[in-house]
């Protein structure tokens, strides 16, 4: 960027122009691999702000007599994507300072509409007391925002029974590349057949993406992972209805990693989840029995279904007292004593190489339990230690390690870092006797030091090595680790890229998902909406993994 831009900038913008070191730094970085310094950061006052960033970049790119036509513009808000989503080397668009905050909850409607940089933990905080929630949040929903959630499509803990992020957007405010901001609503045929009359920038964008999804239903339905979380591509599939007859462009921009346009304002549908819960806890030595302990559990239909591997445990365990304080746990004694068990089970017979944990919800205590316990001796004929939770005390320790098992690995295993580039695969349940066995395969010819977590029951692994930065092979394992365990993953029909999105590591890979056709189809999708290429790019769309590779942390 040239001083005269920056300087221009200045005057378009009431709220943050930073150039200084330690912003640029803290922009650099999220929860990925990568680190990628732009060349300054914005904090937008207002939409108008955003307009006018979005209008400036687009007259630099068309006029192309002047320096500096490669600029581009990056929304991000708490930066803990896994896969370098909010990273550029231009504009970053940070929306943490003042885009955050509800505008409206509505608690007979069962809706709320905010800003996208508001904390998820802060949203929680004011629905809970109303027994409402918006079930789609992650493990780490102390720290993530709403608009980080909308723009990778965001899952959880509870989506094996409710669903993604996708499942809740009502609507949506977005400034696209006109530099005007748009409601994104969900229309009917007719009122979709007036919007593409329109003669406006919006009307024509709506008839080309209408064409293209009508012109290639049935290869976009095809193409369609039939897994429960997909955050791989631009779900075109999604986009209309054809039974319902509803065009939604909110089902293309959740997702979407802000590469077609600029979030604003979300409204999202909350629910009200059942008051008693309890877990079913399993304690397995020997993973050969996991595709069938998965399948006989699923059958009790818990709410959520998660996992977690012995390293993490391991971990938990070594390093309690700062994992008490990241929960906030007044009761340190109580929480502490809370793990003899697991303690006693360690000294007696060994750590256990996966810990399951099955959640059962319902209106009554005695519902639950009989849930829980029913799913237990299910599992009777199979040798594995189990334990039904009996307090709230003791279901809120096995959730911590679940929850905190990525942020204890990152702060507390020194000489080697946390390197999420294979973190986050789906393939159904069914497939789990073929799938994991040929997995542990392809994981055990590296050497490397890896943890295992994640949404069992929805077939969803976070599969997190352990690896020196600096080590020499380090780039090429990525890339042949990768494309072995994506060829595994497509072999048995799954998702690459189930929940933390495609980013800079996973972008370079989606034609190993797609057919060609369909990757013509988001080239063209991303044209469509951004022809100038500001927002975003290299995300979704482009990018090669050689040159994202460049941009490994160094340590």
């Amino acid at each position: 960027m040239t001083k005269d831009q920056l300087e221009h900038l200045e005057k378009l913008v009431n709220g943050e122009i930073s150039t200084d070191i330690d912003t640029l730094e803290a922009a650099s970085m999220d929860a990925s691999i990568f680190k990628v310094m732009p060349d300054v950061v914005i904090a937008p006052a207002n939409v108008k702000d955003v307009e006018n960033v979005v209008s400036f970049v687009k007259n630099e790119r068309q006029d192309h007599s002047v320096e500096g036509t490669e600029l581009s513009i990056t929304a991000r808000s708490a930066g803990t994507c896994m896969s370098g989503g909010p990273l550029s080397q231009s504009i970053v668009l940070d929306f943490l300072k003042f885009f955050r905050g509800i505008k409206e909850l509505n608690e007979r409607a069962e809706t709320v509409t905010l800003l996208p940089g508001t904390y998820y933990r802060d949203l929680k905080a004011r629905t809970e007391p109303l027994g409402l929630l918006l079930p789609c949040y992650t493990a780490s929903w102390r720290l993530n925002t709403l608009g980080g959630m909308v723009g990778n499509n965001s899952g959880g803990e509870k989506t094996l029974t409710y669903g993604k992020t996708e499942d809740y957007i009502l609507r949506q405010k977005v400034v696209l590349s006109d530099g005007k901001e748009h409601e994104i609503l969900p229309l009917s045929e007719g009122a979709l057949r007036d919007k593409m009359a329109e003669n406006t920038f919006e009307g024509r964008l709506y008839k080309e993406i209408f064409e293209l999804i009508d012109q290639n239903y049935d290869l976009l339905q095809e193409a369609k992972p039939q897994v429960s979380k997909n955050s791989a591509g631009y779900y075109l599939w999604n986009v209309w209805d054809k039974e319902k007859k509803i065009f939604d462009l909110n089902k293309l921009f959740v997702g979407a990693q802000g590469t077609l346009g600029i979030t604003t304002e979300i409204t999202f549908k909350l629910v009200r989840p059942k008051e008693h819960s309890t877990l079913l806890v399993v304690f397995m030595k020997d993973l050969r029995t996991l595709a069938t302990i998965i399948n006989k559990i699923l059958k009790f239909k818990p709410e959520s279904f998660e996992s977690y591997d012995d390293n993490t445990l391991s971990i938990a365990l070594r390093y309690l007292p700062a994992m008490v304080k990241m929960i906030g746990v007044t009761d340190v004694l109580k929480l502490g004593l809370s793990f003899l068990p697991e303690l006693k089970m360690v000294l007696t017979g060994g750590m256990p190489k996966l810990v399951l944990v099955a959640e059962f919800t319902g209106d009554s205590e005695r519902e639950i339990y009989e849930k829980a316990r029913e799913a237990e001796k299910a599992l009777s004929d199979i040798p594995v230690q189990t334990r039904v939770c009996k307090s709230d005390q003791e279901e809120r320790k096995y959730w911590t390690i679940r929850r905190q098992s990525f942020d204890l690995l990152r702060k507390h295993v020194h000489g080697k870092h946390t390197a999420p580039f294979i973190d986050d695969i789906c393939v159904r349940p069914e497939f789990l006797p073929s799938f994991l066995p040929k997995l542990e395969e392809v994981m055990h010819e590296y050497n490397i030091v890896y943890t295992i977590a994640g949404h069992v029951g929805d077939g969803n692994f976070h599969i997190i090595p352990l690896m020196n930065y600096k080590r020499p092979d380090f780039k090429e394992i990525i890339t042949k680790l990768s494309e072995e365990v994506y060829d595994l993953v497509v072999e048995h029909e799954g998702s690459i890229d189930g929940e933390h999105n495609d980013g800079l590591i996973r972008t370079p890979f989606l034609d190993r998902m797609y057919s060609p056709e369909v990757i013509k189809l988001f080239a063209r999708t991303k044209h469509i909406f951004d022809p100038l290429n500001i927002f975003n790019p290299g995300k979704k769309v482009g990018g090669s993994l050689e040159d994202n590779l460049k941009f490994v942390r160094p340590d």
